[in-house]
């Protein structure tokens, strides 16, 4: 008798581990999650498709490009910069590295894209087709991405040759 109440007890504490352990892994977010990109926004958004199914916008982390808005006439080098985030990610598999914040205000996915080794956020600023972006708490290759712009701004490239962009 003895026995059997320790083993029941052992049973339940084991059971409640497990389950403590569970709820701790699905409260974590993930730190990264590998989408399909479905279409280029523009220089700096994405949507993609989750593993679930559901789309979702992503906004890069880091960088800002001149804009494109639908209907108006783009910022100087905008189409420009659309079309590179495209050639680097459209319809590929990429994957999203999340920083401290995930989501932005207006609902959109806060991430770092990677395609293989390429960081796609560094690659569009090394090609002079963004700027540096920071944007606290998000700043986890602030310096990364402060070298690859200033390389492009001394080379003259993209925006840095095509705009009045004055650099800091």
């Amino acid at each position: 008798m003895r026995a059997a109440v320790l083993a029941a007890l052992l049973a339940l504490l084991a059971v409640g581990l497990l389950v403590a352990a569970g709820a701790r892994e699905a409260g974590r977010e993930r730190r990264s999650v590998t989408v399909e990109v479905v279409t280029v926004t523009d220089g700096d958004t994405i949507r993609v498709r989750m593993p679930s199914g559901r789309e979702r916008p992503v906004r890069y982390i880091g960088i800002d490009t001149p804009e494109t808005p639908p209907g108006r006439t783009p910022q100087c080098h905008g189409p420009q910069a659309t079309a590179a985030n495209a050639a680097l990610v459209e319809g590929r598999r990429v994957r999203l590295e999340f920083d401290r914040e995930r989501e932005d205000r207006y609902g959109r996915l806060l991430a770092y894209v990677r395609r293989g080794d390429v960081l796609v956020n560094e690659e569009l600023l090394r090609h002079g087709h963004a700027q540096v972006l920071e944007v606290e708490p998000n700043v986890r290759h602030a310096e990364r991405f402060e070298t690859a712009e200033r390389e492009a701004r001394e080379a003259r490239r993209g925006l840095w040759r095509a705009c009045d962009v004055t650099g800091t």
